[in-house]
């Protein structure tokens, strides 16, 4: 397979070559010394990290040239703030104005950080303007999506880089160690279960996340982040899903049960604001406030909806079974609704076990984040015979758990040669996404759905050396039974 590289010389180099000077012209090609330009489309609360990034830790290598939101508001709020850091003066666009803004400021990236049903438009869109792209996950949400993000790609030879930053986070990059050192030989299974409490649980059901036509439900919007762990631990990619999922917690009888009239539009209006446990005061994060209470005039779209609203048509309940190409299963299940907020995993190999649990927060009395020391993170390693020991773990610092500020060094900064291959294109952001509109296929029709039914030429993506599964696997020590 032929390598790929984001930002540089890599896969489809050759390709581009003969276009080259019609490309340098179309994206405003720098001088050797000059920032790379970037444009950002959507600019809620995911589109932060990096214009922050470019603004500060990067603003001598990266310069934001344009924004485009759909919203005037926040639109007028991110030029703003942007241009107070001095790190650059962006220009300002509509939605609809997306292409002209291609045209007129040139770029050489997009950043795409829009609603999740929306990612493939201006992705696609920005392939053919001669762009590369950096996309939030998940890439997409639906099969068809994923299929014309794919060609897309193969049509123009530009590149697509999905953002998982949950790879870069230290404690998973040590799993990824363990499992490539062949410490469990091959894994034969995997069981993980990943909780979401009360506070950030519910909150994707007050948000458009609760809509499916627009998030892909929690299987994609959330899972794609724990599809994709899976993916890259095992080296390997889904090939079949089977699924259940419903809507058990987040319902306007739960509202009933806990002595609520019944749903209501919204907190900010809620007659029952005073004996709601899921009450939320949107004016009372100045972020969140700046962001949405104080523009939703221009589009009309509140960020506090009752959790209990009867039109949510999202899971908060959800069950997956996943086969792998190199014949590993995976036993999964998300729910909305704990205690706490973390996950655990086991990974069953031909040589013991791997376990790893995180508890990045509590419930609604300890919404705080607590990965912030190595009590709350745990690896064990369990062999088939002997003692099991525990690894040390490594706590990164920052956001998602130190991951975010490896990513990003990777992609604006100058980061050394990446053996773990956390980078991750098109390719592995629709493996991931795949799995979750598997699942949700699952969930209507009870049938197990191959991923090779949705899409077509999508390949294996560039991969870290796994242990060789032909290799003979030691018989384990005997032991004596009294």
């Amino acid at each position: 397979m032929m390598e790929k590289s984001f930002g540089g010389i890599g896969r489809r180099t050759v390709l581009k070559a003969a276009g080259a000077a019609g490309l340098m012209a179309a994206t405003g090609a720098w001088a050797a010394g000059s920032r790379k330009r970037y444009a950002v489309v959507g600019v809620g609360s995911r589109a932060r990290m990096f214009t922050n990034a470019m603004t500060g830790k990067f603003r001598d290598t990266s310069e934001v040239v344009a924004i485009c939101d759909r919203n005037a508001g926040r639109l007028a709020r991110a030029v703003k703030l942007i241009t107070e850091t001095g790190a650059s003066q962006p220009r300002g666009y509509g939605a609809a104005d997306f292409d002209r803004m291609i045209r007129e400021t040139r770029p050489q990236f997009v950043i795409v950080t829009t609603t999740d049903a929306s990612h493939d438009d201006y992705i696609v869109r920005a392939l053919e303007a001669g762009c590369d792209v950096i996309t939030e996950k998940p890439m997409t949400t639906t099969a068809e999506k994923a299929q014309r993000i794919l060609d897309a790609v193969k049509r123009t030879g530009r590149q697509v880089r999905v953002t998982f930053n949950y790879r870069y986070s230290p404690p998973r990059t040590q799993i990824k160690e363990l499992l490539m050192s062949g410490e469990i030989g091959d894994v034969i299974s995997v069981d993980f279960t990943w909780l979401l409490n009360t506070v950030h649980g519910a909150d994707y059901f007050r948000r458009w996340h609760s809509d499916k036509a627009m998030s892909g439900g929690l299987m994609v919007h959330k899972s794609t982040h724990h599809f994709d762990l899976v993916n890259w631990w095992l080296g390997a990619q889904p090939e079949t899903v089977h699924a259940f999922g419903s809507r058990q917690f987040y319902t306007p009888e739960t509202a009933r049960r806990m002595g609520l009239s019944g749903p209501h539009e919204r907190c900010l209006t809620c007659p029952e604001k005073q004996k709601c446990n899921f009450y939320f005061d949107l004016a009372a994060d100045p972020g969140l406030k700046a962001l949405f209470l104080d523009n939703e005039k221009y589009d009309g779209y509140y960020r506090d909806q009752c959790v209990w609203r009867p039109e949510i048509n999202i899971e908060d309940t959800m069950n997956v079974m996943v086969r792998y190409d190199n014949g590993a299963h995976l036993n999964y299940s998300l729910t909305a609704y704990d205690a706490w907020e973390g996950y655990h995993i086991a990974f069953n190999g031909t040589k013991g076990r791997i376990e790893h649990r995180i508890v990045e927060s509590g419930g609604a009395a300890g919404a705080a984040k607590v990965q912030s020391g190595s009590e709350n993170v745990s690896i064990r390693v369990i062999p088939l015979r002997g003692q099991p020991r525990d690894i040390e773990p490594i706590i990164g610092k920052g956001s998602h758990g130190g991951g975010d500020d490896v990513m990003l060094t990777e992609i604006f900064g100058d980061a050394p040669a990446d053996k773990y291959k956390r980078a991750s294109d098109e390719r592995a952001g629709a493996w991931s996404a795949l799995v979750g509109v598997a699942a949700n296929k699952c969930f209507e029709t009870g049938q197990t759905v191959r991923i090779a039914d949705l899409v077509t030429g999508l390949t294996p993506p560039d991969r870290a050396p796994m242990p060789d599964r032909r290799a003979p696997v030691p018989m384990p020590v005997r032991v004596k039974i009294p």
